[in-house]
């Protein structure tokens, strides 16, 4: 079993200690085989502690040290202020963290949605959010920028990570209708696809909103869906007729 850990990073958050965790180097097996991260998957409870366990030590943190919430597809974030333990944000339902303070690692689970970890150096405030189309069209990526501005951050910048690319998001009517009855100038990101069905550009639409909050903003550019030796996809678990999926971990840390 492979052991060592792939991790992904962007020069735009340099020198800020950050990774998107594929799924190698874990201790999960089956469907979950390699880095399963979620509790909330059927994989069993021991696994995945030992697998955050070793996100942890990648990040330079205890095992304690690592800060998720309760992800339920919100605009909604958290704030980790000195004396709150990291632990105690496990039943926060939420779906981002942001932090001002060193020694602690904000982490956030997807198998799809957007990961987005964000930064601003010189204020020394960072953050991480789960940006689904749900969240990202309620106001979650303005919800985070926001909550770092109260902090001090000024200057953010911030990466999508692994994501379901265009390509592989087939949609439907009503999907494209709920965006554009919120703007219409959102039809940009929808296109025709092979079944003439529309096809979403969610990283485009989180690239949008992040840049539009006055963020300075990338893509990492790899799609969850598309490599099944790198990533998990709730998608492609779907179309392949598994009972469940692992989740992937991508983390920031002072």
């Amino acid at each position: 079993m492979q052991t060592t850990l792939e991790i992904l990073t962007h020069p735009l958050l340099d020198p800020v200690r950050h990774g998107f965790f594929t799924r190698r180097g874990g201790a999960s097996s089956g469907l979950f085989s390699g880095l399963n991260c979620g509790y909330g998957s059927s994989d069993q409870g021991e696994i995945v502690t030992i697998n955050r366990a070793r996100v942890a030590e990648a990040m330079g943190v205890p095992p304690g040290g690592l800060a998720t919430v309760h992800q339920v597809h919100s605009p909604d974030i958290a704030v980790l202020r000195a004396g709150e333990e990291p632990a105690d944000f496990a039943k926060i339902r939420a779906d981002g963290i942001v932090t001002d303070r060193p020694g602690v690692a904000l982490a956030v689970l997807t198998a799809d949605c957007q990961p987005i970890l964000l930064a601003d150096p010189e204020a020394g405030v960072i953050g991480a959010v789960h940006a689904g189309w749900r969240g990202a069209l309620s106001g979650v990526i303005e919800a985070a920028v926001g909550a770092m501005n109260d902090l001090g951050a000024s200057r953010i910048r911030a990466v999508i990570g692994p994501t379901i690319s265009q390509r592989a998001y087939e949609v439907g009517e009503d999907f494209m209708d709920a965006f554009l009855a919120e703007d219409p100038d959102y039809h940009r990101f929808f296109s025709g696809g092979p079944n003439g069905r529309p096809m979403f550009d969610l990283p485009g639409f989180g690239l949008m909103r992040l840049r539009e909050a006055g963020v300075e903003a990338e893509w990492t550019g790899h799609c969850t869906y598309s490599d099944p030796e790198r990533f998990f996809s709730y998608r492609r678990s779907t179309h392949q007729n598994e009972a469940d999926y692992g989740r992937l971990i991508s983390a920031i840390a002072l």
